[in-house]
């Protein structure tokens, strides 16, 4: 008898022991303990939101945001805004941005299409952007699936004074090449500087 309660007390220290050790684990991993100043640790380890002032005067940025311009072009009553210019890991760059119509009519895109028969069926939309790499010499056109379909916005119908949002894919010019032109359409062309992606 004297055995089996000393195997039961045994048993039963180890797994106190090892609870203990487990708890004091989480309680050192967990997330709700304080700074010095007070603030606890979700507070002071998420980021502050875009624009505010941090104290020093200047202001603090967050991952490219709709809200961040990198340039903004105008064609006649339609402006284009491009907010985003990133270089991705397959090998392919992602413009993104806005375009509004600030005429009296509405507007499709019909002039930013593709000349290529290839991509005549995608109607209004992005198919015939390009990025142009002026010091490379080399000019990329927007990337498209194997039926024809280019990797890029079709557009709808934009009322005027309506904004939509749009993207092109385009192959990524050479490591090294940060700055490209933009171009659609009769849209001048605008110079932006690609950001590496996450």
């Amino acid at each position: 008898m004297d055995f089996r309660h000393t195997m039961r007390g045994r048993s039963a220290l180890s797994a106190a022991a090892v609870l203990s050790g487990l708890l004091l684990t989480v309680t050192g991993c967990g997330g709700g303990g304080s700074d010095d100043d007070g603030k606890s640790k979700a507070e002071s380890s998420a980021p502050s939101s875009s624009g505010k002032d941090d104290g020093g005067g200047q202001k603090q940025s967050q991952e490219p945001s709709a809200d961040r311009v990198l340039a903004t072009a105008k064609d006649g009553d339609i402006t284009v805004t491009i907010t985003s210019a990133q270089r991705d890991q397959g090998g392919f760059v992602t413009v993104s941005g806005q375009v509004t119509n600030g005429g009296s009519s509405s507007w499709l895109g019909a002039d930013w299409q593709s000349n290529e028969t290839e991509l005549a069926s995608n109607g209004g939309s992005l198919s015939g952007a390009s990025l142009v790499d002026e010091k490379g010499k080399k000019k990329y056109l927007v990337l498209r699936d194997t039926t024809g379909r280019c990797l890029c916005t079709k557009f709808a119908r934009v009322r005027p004074g309506d904004s939509t949002s749009w993207f092109a894919q385009f192959p990524a010019p050479p490591e090294g090449t940060n700055q490209v032109n933009f171009q659609v359409g009769s849209l001048p062309p605008t110079s932006i500087q690609l950001s590496e992606g996450e």
